[in-house]
């Protein structure tokens, strides 16, 4: 197998923040043209170590060395932009390398007609030449604009400054990508991107790039997609895994397991060498005195250490039960600035709805969920709340939190509760210290006193998370929860969420996130908002069939009543169940119906030859469009009668 040269190459790394140590003697080789991801939990210093690996921080001890004509870029998570420059002066800034190797091969070339082809213009222009293509080819120009398109940043004349910090992220990409390092250090380079924008980013580098990245990303599609190798720092070391995400996985649990039985074994052994010791053997021997100095040494030696893991099992017994009714929209119409976002929305959720919001950057996710806490009050339509309703707003910037005040106060809600008592959390039927509370989001004492605003983006999230998951709250909206948290916490946030008693409102870009918690995916698409049953797996097979419309999705909108209360829901019969099974396939036939229909009405050429039967197709579809509503209507009926028996 051939071995591609480096392009980096650290030694000895170290770096320490007062009298933490972040990492300690790490060592990293990335080659040529390799893929290498990097994870382990928020705080462990991995932002650091990129920074340090760019040349951006340096290291306490030991050397980074890169190849002497290999470029490297760095994305750092919050880039500093010119804020008076906009997004394509800023992106072509990428192509000065290009810019001047075209320009002096223009003038080689110039000289050449002129002067003659002397052999050390004819050499320069050809090393010229070479360089213009590994930077891309000849024709860049064109490139800062399609790279800013691909990226979903439209208005690329006006200034970063008065954009969005997602906005200039996206920006800062986009310079990084059109430059073709020989190696991208980025970090956290899917974060403020849309399920769409990812996939192409995915397809990119899989198979257009060919530089090397260094990346840290919680995406574990992309990480599986795309690496070619996955390091983990945990407990200041770097440990290696070949392949993608789902190498990883199961290389780390036979590594884990390994060291089990390696611990298991010591114990035994350590058992064994004590009670030999306690039986009074006297140290005359040599044999005697390596039997003791080896116990020694098993006394000294520490278990191995295991990374600490958020812990959020059992805390979906502090969520309040829920009542007959949750949240019901009826014909909601959203607008801000003048441009509706959302437009006649009805949606209905029944207890374990979790709900993947889904769209384009700026299409209105937020919004909608601004308009659930009533923050926002719809142009037409109603927003209405079960009685027993609790909402919880976890949100992109965290804002709900106070950042001069501590991890502590922020969770009490309380400032001063340091000082004078942080009082207890209860969760279902158990009740403990806020501060034994916060110990399972990893916030040890010292870290519990320290201010808000000088935390890390991860740990701003779990103080979040901790805040939100206290508050007794049903129905959650989440907005970007996975940005910033690390796999781990994002692992236990899914199990909690796949066992959550009441309703979950989440608005992801995390493809993964969504096929492990999403039962239904609700897609801001071009015609308007759909529902479609099911995870984002499921959604992609459905999207991908254009032809048809997305089967219809139940919408009722009480949770069902027990069989003993007034207005109970009637168990279907024998005929009803037969007519339920098969009514999925004749709402399929009526909407075939309904899109040849439309196909007909949309040749131009029936208009101008047939105008009569042009008349009476447009009855037709009116008619087809609302056979398809009695039918949707009488299968949601059916479907939510069927629901309630089942629950009972």
């Amino acid at each position: 197998m051939t071995v591609s040269p480096p392009v980096l190459s650290a030694r000895r790394l170290a770096k320490a923040y007062g009298s933490r140590t972040l990492f300690s003697d790490v060592a990293l080789t990335v080659a040529r043209g390799e893929r290498v991801g990097l994870l382990g939990i928020n705080g462990t210093g991995k932002s650091t170590l990129l920074r340090v690996l760019a040349g951006v921080e340096p290291a306490d001890e030991g050397t980074v060395d890169r190849a002497r004509d290999a470029s490297v870029l760095y994305l750092p998570q919050e880039p500093e932009l010119d804020a008076g420059k906009s997004p394509r002066a800023i992106v072509e800034e990428g192509l000065a390398e290009w810019r001047d190797a075209t320009h002096r091969h223009e003038e080689v070339s110039r000289r050449i007609a002129v002067e003659g082809a002397s052999d050390a213009l004819v050499a320069e222009q050809s090393a010229l030449a070479d360089r213009i293509e590994h930077l891309g080819g000849w024709s860049r120009g064109h490139v800062a604009e399609d790279m800013l398109h691909k990226l979903g940043v439209r208005d690329i004349e006006r200034p970063v400054g008065t954009m969005s910090g997602g906005e200039r992220r996206r920006v800062a990409l986009a310079r990084v990508l059109v430059a073709r390092p020989a190696l991208a250090i980025l970090d956290e380079p899917t974060n403020h991107l849309d399920t769409a924008t990812i996939d192409w980013l995915e397809e990119f580098l899989a198979n257009d790039w060919d530089g090397a990245v260094l990346m840290v990303t919680h995406d574990r599609y992309v990480l599986d997609a795309i690496c070619d190798r996955i390091v983990e720092l945990e407990n200041g070391a770097l440990t290696e895994y070949q392949g993608g995400y789902g190498d990883y996985l199961e290389q780390k649990a036979e590594r884990l397991a390994h060291a089990e039985r390696a611990e298991s074994n010591r114990l035994n052994l350590l058992r064994r060498e004590t009670a030999w010791l306690m039986r009074g053997a006297r140290a005359r021997t040599t044999k005697q005195k390596a039997r003791i100095q080896r116990a020694e040494a098993l006394v000294a030696a520490e278990p191995p250490r295991e990374a600490g893991r958020v812990e959020l099992s059992g805390l979906e017994a502090g969520a309040a039960g829920l009542g007959k009714s949750v949240l019901d929209l009826e014909g909601v119409t959203i607008e801000v600035g003048g441009r509706a976002l959302v437009s006649d929305l009805t949606l209905h959720l029944v207890g374990g709805d979790r709900i993947g919001i889904i769209g384009p950057n700026g299409a209105g996710k937020t919004s909608l969920l601004r308009a659930v806490t009533g923050e926002l009050q719809p142009s037409r339509g109603t927003v209405t709340r079960g009685t027993r309703t609790r909402v919880a707003l976890f949100d992109q910037a965290r804002a709900q939190l106070r950042d001069d005040w501590s991890v502590l106060d922020n969770v009490v809600e309380r400032e001063g509760a340091d000082r004078t008592g942080a009082g207890v959390v209860t969760i279902g039927a158990r009740t403990m210290e806020t501060r034994t509370y916060l110990e399972q989001f990893l916030f040890d004492s010292t870290k519990q006193r320290q201010k808000v605003g000088s935390l890390s983006g991860g740990e701003r999230a779990r103080v979040a998370l901790a805040k939100m998951l206290r508050s007794g709250a049903n129905l959650l909206l989440l907005d970007e929860p996975t940005n910033d948290l690390d796999i781990a916490t994002l692992s236990a946030l899914e199990e909690l969420l796949e066992s959550w008693p009441g309703c979950v409102l989440v608005v992801s870009h995390d493809r993964y996130f969504l096929d492990r918690v999403a039962t239904s995916i609700l897609a801001f698409e071009p015609n308007g908002v759909v529902r479609y049953p099911g995870n984002y797996t499921t959604y992609l097979s459905l999207r991908a069939r254009p032809s048809a419309a997305p089967p219809p999705f139940p919408a009722a909108t009480k949770s069902p009543a027990k069989s003993a209360e007034p207005g109970a829901l009637k168990p279907l019969t024998y005929a009803e169940r037969l007519e339920l099974d098969g009514l999925l396939d004749v709402i399929s036939a009526a909407e075939e119906r309904v899109g040849a229909t439309e196909r007909a009405l949309n040749d131009p050429a029936i208009w101008a030859s047939e105008p009569e039967r042009a008349r009476q197709l447009g009855a037709d579809l009116e008619a087809a469009r609302a056979e398809v509503e009695r039918l949707t209507s009488r299968w949601e009926s059916l479907e939510s009668r069927r629901g309630a028996t089942a629950r009972r």
